[in-house]
């Protein structure tokens, strides 16, 4: 239903907060790995997931689409709700999740307060073939000052089919070659590439 909220920060603290748009203050509930990236932000855009219960709808943010991506994959695990995922995504970083589920590390997971080994080994069973595909871990390997410019090309690129790893690569090119290009020309450009 939601893709992003994005506006000023009202209340933080490291497990939610509460973003003002438009005169509508969102509850979001968050990880600690989001709180640190959010820092003294005074405005901020948190990639979302609503979550329906019986008794509630509840927001869920992240400061990356990639933690999204992944705590959507986490919730399909059989005995691991929202909660537990965002305990995991606060505990772990997305690289160190990503490589405990796909190098079988049941121990990583485990360090987790909550989680058992069968839930471990669980996660690792069920996710480890559809991290491979997430390609989480590399894109985390971009530089500090990630360029939201080829966050937005690749993301539209990713949706026309293109593989996130070649993608990358040309839009690391094109960014290195071109002066202060916009989004439509950079994809554009990375069409042609590809």
């Amino acid at each position: 239903m939601y893709s992003f909220i994005s506006g000023k920060i009202v209340d933080k603290n490291p497990a939610y907060v509460v973003i003002d748009n438009q005169g509508i203050g969102y509850l979001i509930n968050i990880t600690l790995n989001t709180f640190t990236s959010i820092g003294e932000q005074a405005e901020v855009r948190l990639y979302v997931h609503l979550a329906i219960r019986e008794d509630a709808h509840v927001l869920y943010g992240f400061y990356t689409e990639e933690e999204r991506s992944l705590f959507l994959q986490l919730i399909t695990v059989s005995g691991v709700g929202c909660n537990t995922a965002r305990l995991i995504l606060s505990s772990l970083t997305v690289r160190e999740t990503v490589e405990a589920i796909a190098n079988n590390n049941i121990k990583a997971i485990q360090s987790v307060k909550g989680i058992g080994a069968k839930t471990a080994q669980r996660i690792i069973v069920d996710l480890h073939d559809k991290v491979a595909k997430l390609n989480i871990a590399e894109g985390e390997k971009t530089p500090f000052g990630y360029n939201t410019l080829k966050e937005e090309a690749l993301s539209a690129l990713m949706v026309l089919g293109f593989n996130r790893t070649s993608t990358e690569k040309a839009l690391d090119k094109l960014l290195s070659q071109m002066e202060n290009p916009n989004v439509e020309q950079l994809i554009k450009e990375a069409l042609r590439l590809l």
